[in-house]
This record gives C-alpha cells, sequence and structure tokens, in this order.
C-alpha cells in the first residue's frame, strides 16, 4: 500500500477507533454494519432517482446530497472491517458477506447515476457511467478470480476506497459550484459544437476518468496474475 495511502487511512481509524470499541461493547456486528452501509447506498440512489424525476436539469443539489450520502456509506466500509479485527469477529463467512454487499452497494450506486443521467438527457455521460461500472465489478472480480487460483492480484490504483471518494466528492464538488455559479454555468466558443465547461462536468468528468481507469486496473490485475500463475 503507498504511503500516503497507508497514513490516511491509519488517521481515519483513529478518528473511529471510539465508536469501534463502543459498538464491540454493544454488541454489534461487523454484517449488521455492512448490511447498514448497503441501505445507505440504497438512500443515494433514492435521492438521485427523485431528482431524476422531480428536479430540474440544472439542480445538482440532488447530486450533492448524493454524493455525501455515499461518503457517508464508505465509511461504513471501512468501519465493519475495523470492527471485526477488533472484536475478534472475523470470519470466513463474514469476508464473504462484506464482498458480496460491497458489490450490491457498487452496482445499486451506479444504478442511481445512470438512472439521473439518461433522464436529464446527458446521454454521453451515463454511457461513461455504465462502462465505469463495469470496470469497477471487473477490478474487484479479477483479484478474487485470480487469489482463487493463488495469484495475488492486488495491484492498481484505482480499488473501491479510491473509486467511492472520486464519485462523492466530485458530486459535492458540482452541487456546491452549482450553489456559487449557477446550475446553467456554462463556457462557450462559437467554433466548438457544445460547450468545453458546463456545471455537470465537475461530476461526469471524473466518471470518465473512472471508466477508462478502472478498466485499466482490472487489465492490470489480469497481467499480474497471469505471471504469477505462470510462475507457479
Amino acid at each position: 500500500m503507498e504511503p500516503w495511502k497507508l497514513k490516511g487511512q491509519q488517521l481515519v481509524y483513529q478518528i473511529i477507533s471510539p465508536l469501534i470499541k463502543l459498538m464491540v461493547r454493544l454488541g454489534i456486528t461487523p454484517n449488521i454494519v455492512t448490511f447498514i452501509g448497503l441501505l445507505i447506498n440504497f438512500v443515494a440512489t433514492i435521492i438521485l432517482i427523485y431528482g431524476a424525476e422531480f428536479g430540474a436539469r440544472t439542480d445538482h443539489g440532488y447530486i450533492a446530497w448524493a454524493g455525501a450520502t455515499i461518503l457517508f456509506a464508505g465509511l461504513f466500509d471501512m468501519i465493519d472491517g475495523r470492527l471485526a479485527r477488533e472484536g475478534k469477529m472475523e470470519s470466513k463467512f463474514g469476508a464473504l458477506f462484506d464482498s458480496v454487499l460491497d458489490r450490491y452497494s457498487e452496482l445499486v450506486m451506479f444504478l442511481g447515476i445512470c438512472y439521473y443521467l439518461v433522464a436529464h438527457d446527458f446521454f454521453i455521460s451515463s454511457i461513461f457511467a455504465f462502462v465505469a461500472m463495469i470496470g469497477s465489478i471487473m477490478v474487484s472480480y479479477t483479484r478474487a478470480r485470480a487469489e482463487g487460483l493463488g495469484a495475488d492480484a492486488s495491484v492498481g490504483l484505482m480499488q473501491r476506497p479510491e473509486r467511492i471518494l472520486i464519485i462523492s466528492i466530485s458530486a459535492i464538488a458540482c452541487g456546491i459550484f452549482s450553489l456559487m455559479f449557477g446550475g446553467d454555468f456554462k463556457i462557450v466558443v462559437d467554433w466548438f459544437p457544445m460547450p468545453i465547461f458546463e456545471t455537470i462536468f465537475i461530476f461526469t468528468c471524473p466518471l470518465t476518468v473512472l471508466a477508462v481507469w478502472t478498466n485499466w486496473t482490472a487489465i492490470q490485475r489480469l497481467n499480474h496474475a497471469e505471471k504469477e500463475l505462470r510462475n507457479n
């Protein structure tokens, strides 16, 4: 793990350590925490669907609230593993339960994002969001399948915490920019057929980067696993 990522993770664990100790005393299990994280991601998706159906195309407040909710759900993703270790509640089924619900959480989140973008006629961006969803699932699947065959495939940058941070922070930033400068803010030039910048780009451009980077990470893991399996 990169040093900066390790330091950031340690800082978060120090902050949530009192909460984890309280959960241990109350007898709250990691599986309950994982399930709560899934429910919170459902809330984020409901916010996006509601914004798609009842919000204006230039009202990006729904994106911001969904982003904040996704970020909050991501905190539970950190808590469950730490709770399992500190509470001596680690189990093989718990690890499986966590992995399965993480995939459901991510798919539900992307459902909301794609629904919102399609409903507001951001069709090209919705395609990139869908490709990002494919890449996100393949990053996780490639690692799981490789490890099942006895190879390590934990390489690559675009793992789940990074994906959650990119989506949530860009969504929150989009909402803040919209509040400050307007949801219809655009930069246009005469010689280009479409705006070179508009408010929604703050959210959709990172999704485009995610679409490319997640699939590249999956390919990196596949190549790395191939080398390991050949050497075994």
